[in-house]
């Protein structure tokens, strides 16, 4: 257990929204089959760049308090391949001479972050870490894939870590992160690397430059390994679904959150905030994080558990007390 504390929270919402009826046309379906498969009634899209919504995000974390001394940027969507988008966050920030970087564990980026950042802080490395998950996936969406491109939405969050004060109780528990590789396939963004270069025609089609899931198997596939690894976690530290204030899981999409009944968590316990805005990618566990702290349903001293699935497979979930 570390005693670092998550401070404070930031978020921003683009202000252009995209329903499912107006969706519907543009991918061949109807409104109903979009949010019969998803649960998503609509989402946002970005007109902005990665790194202005992600400083925005941040801006938001960080307002009435001193800058970070270390920024990590926990996206999956990347301005650009090079250089890491971390730099142009924080040059959109203002701040120089500290370090950035990116961790790239797709959807469950920002957990990953977190679990970093818990430890870099608790070594004394760092003092104050901002954490950014920036996503604007609606531009990968194959409108050819009707069930992936109607699961994507455009945000921001973020949220700044440090050393938990004297009579706190805010902490860093544990965590456990499990890859399945056999399912690599299931989940893809095939371009941007050296096995579809793009000045090879013949080994790089338009399609490899946009997102391509297989739904169902992704689904029956996490089914077993996120119980497996939630069971694993909540045993490890005599904890049961019960003693939990608030799962925030990923916000997959609507069936996925609606499975965490199937773990034992009770729906009034689970932040769920797909409907309104679809999947956000890595920036959809701290968007809910945020967006339920703000709210005021998420209070100093809860006991939570963020986490889900990510593409590879992997699943990770982490305990915290907030």
């Amino acid at each position: 257990m570390y005693n670092i504390k998550i401070v404070s929270t930031g978020l921003y919402i683009p202000g252009r929204i995209q329903t499912s009826a107006e969706l519907a046309p543009l991918i061949g379906q109807s409104e109903e089959w979009i949010i019969s498969r998803t649960g998503i009634a609509e989402r946002r899209i970005a007109e902005e760049p990665m790194d202005i919504i992600a400083s925005k995000a941040a801006r938001d974390a960080l307002k009435g308090g001193p800058g970070p001394d270390c920024i990590i940027n926990a996206s999956t969507t990347p301005l650009q391949l090079i250089p890491d988008s971390s730099v142009f966050i924080q040059r959109a920030l203002g701040y120089e001479g500290i370090p950035s970087w990116s961790i790239h564990s797709t959807c469950l980026s920002f957990v990953v972050a977190l679990n970093t950042a818990a430890a870099l802080v608790h070594g004394g490395t760092y003092k104050r870490i901002l954490i950014v998950s920036a996503e604007t996936g609606t531009h990968w969406r194959n409108m050819k894939e009707p069930e992936s491109a109607s699961l994507f939405g455009d945000a921001a969050a973020a949220a700044v870590i440090e050393a938990t004060p004297p009579n706190e109780k805010s902490s860093w528990h544990d965590w456990e992160m499990n890859t399945w590789p056999e399912g690599a396939e299931l989940t893809e963004f095939r371009g941007g690397g050296t096995r579809h270069p793009p000045d090879h025609p013949s080994l790089t089609k338009p399609d490899d430059n946009l997102f391509s899931m297989q739904g169902s198997r992704v689904y029956r596939f996490a089914l077993g390994s996120v119980k497996k690894t939630l069971d694993t976690l909540l045993d490890r530290n005599n904890l049961k679904a019960a003693d939990i204030d608030w799962l925030i899981p990923h916000q997959a999409s609507g069936h996925a959150v609606e499975a965490a009944e199937l773990y034992g968590f009770k729906r009034e316990n689970v932040a769920n905030i797909v409907k309104q805005y679809g999947n956000c990618i890595a920036a959809s566990i701290p968007m809910a994080l945020a967006i339920y702290h703000k709210e005021g349903k998420l209070k100093r001293g809860d006991l939570c558990v963020l986490g889900g699935t990510g593409a590879g497979l992997s699943v990770a979930f982490a305990i915290i007390r907030f």
